[in-house]
């Protein structure tokens, strides 16, 4: 009993010693790897030799039974709690790859400030490409509003010419059918005054009659003194005479006819009728064409004219020279725009019109004396151009 109490005293001496072995070379083990190895090491070591004995070789079978066990529990434990991480440390390879990355961070940081920068300039280059493109198109939008905004006025001045040709077309047919009113009653007039002449002739006739019956009276009561009451009447008479033919040639002489001193009374006032009557021809012929060039001016001057521009006047010279000409208020009856006359003076021939209000070209037309409406038409075109072209001047 008392050899089982030592061999049980023995083992409990050897457990404890042995567990805290193991417990600090397990401790061991964390601070350095290297003593792993030695663990092992001693781990395998073989148990002494102790005399053999009968007794003893049970015993001992049990207890290397025992401490085989424990050793395998111990290794299986360790080898549980041992970490699968090996250190395999190299200073130079640390550092290198120390450095390495600190290089490749470095190179990755200037990459991303590089693409940072060369985005940031994509970026200005965008809003200055985006830029131009805006002020292009701000360009191109102001062009087509002023291109509208012209488009606009031409509408609008081709709408006001269409509606000025048609108040003056309109005005002018209604003075048009007053001149016919007026024409007919001028010749109305004109055959009262033949008829008034008529009578001063037969009042004339008469007074020569009664002067023949007074002579033959006094005739009748003095036969003495006849002659020299016929003498002196015959002197009253061609005193008178030559008075009135005086009268009547510096009359006719005024209005340009040639007259002779051959002509008589009769013939001095023939002249005169005749020119007269010619003069009334080519009034009555230009009649039409000068109201219808006044009617126009007058709406142009009144509605249509520009500020700047000055007043149109019609001058009419048709019994002068047989001329009707417009021109500007300021300029000399030299410069007319649109001067109006009969060819050859004659009243049954064509009115010549001379057109100069486009100073870039003179245009001559004759027109029969029937082509009123047509004569307007181009009166009111060339006077509108005209006017159209100072409002573009303005503009412009």
């Amino acid at each position: 009993m008392k050899k089982k109490r030592k061999i049980i005293k023995k083992k409990k001496k050897k457990k404890p010693l042995k567990v805290s072995k193991i417990k600090r070379k397990g401790k061991r083990k964390f601070k350095k790897k290297i003593k792993k190895k030695s663990f092992k090491r001693i781990s395998r070591k073989k148990p002494r030799k102790r005399p053999f004995t009968k007794f003893k070789t049970k015993r001992t079978e049990k207890t290397k039974k025992n401490t085989k066990e424990t050793f395998r529990k111990l290794i299986r434990l360790s080898d549980k709690l041992r970490p699968n991480i090996k250190f395999r440390f190299n200073l130079d390879k640390f550092l290198l790859n120390f450095f390495q990355n600190i290089s490749n961070k470095i190179q990755t940081f200037k990459q991303v400030l590089q693409e940072e920068r060369e985005k940031k300039k994509m970026e200005k280059i965008r809003l200055m490409h985006k830029e131009k493109i805006d002020s292009a198109k701000k360009l191109k939008l102001q062009k087509d509003e002023e291109f509208k905004k012209r488009l606009d006025d031409l509408k609008a001045e081709e709408k006001l010419q269409k509606h000025r040709k048609y108040d003056l077309k309109k005005f002018i047919k209604f003075e048009q059918a007053l001149v016919r009113k007026e024409q007919a009653e001028r010749q109305r007039r004109f055959y009262e005054k033949i008829k008034l002449e008529k009578k001063i002739e037969q009042f004339r006739k008469r007074e020569a009659l009664e002067i023949q019956n007074l002579e033959k009276f006094v005739l009748n009561q003095e036969r003495e003194n006849y002659s020299e009451v016929q003498e002196r009447i015959e002197k009253i008479k061609q005193k008178y005479q030559a008075i009135r033919e005086q009268k009547i040639r510096e009359r006719i002489e005024s209005l340009g006819i040639d007259v002779s001193d051959s002509d008589t009374r009769v013939e001095l006032l023939e002249k005169e009728r005749q020119f007269n009557l010619a003069r009334e021809k080519i009034e009555n012929t230009l009649e039409s064409f000068y109201r219808s060039m006044a009617s126009c001016v007058y709406q142009l001057n009144k509605k249509w004219l520009p500020k700047k521009m000055s007043l149109l006047r019609v001058i009419d010279r048709r019994y002068e020279t047989s001329e009707i000409f417009i021109k500007s208020d300021e300029e000399s009856d030299d410069n007319w725009l649109m001067l109006v006359y009969l060819k050859d003076n004659n009243p049954y021939a064509n009115v010549v019109v001379e057109d100069k209000s486009n100073p870039e070209k003179n245009i001559s037309t004759e027109y029969k004396p029937n082509e009123i409406f047509k004569f307007s038409d181009s009166l009111v075109d060339s006077l509108t151009s005209m006017i159209d072209r100072e409002f573009r001047k303005k503009l412009n």
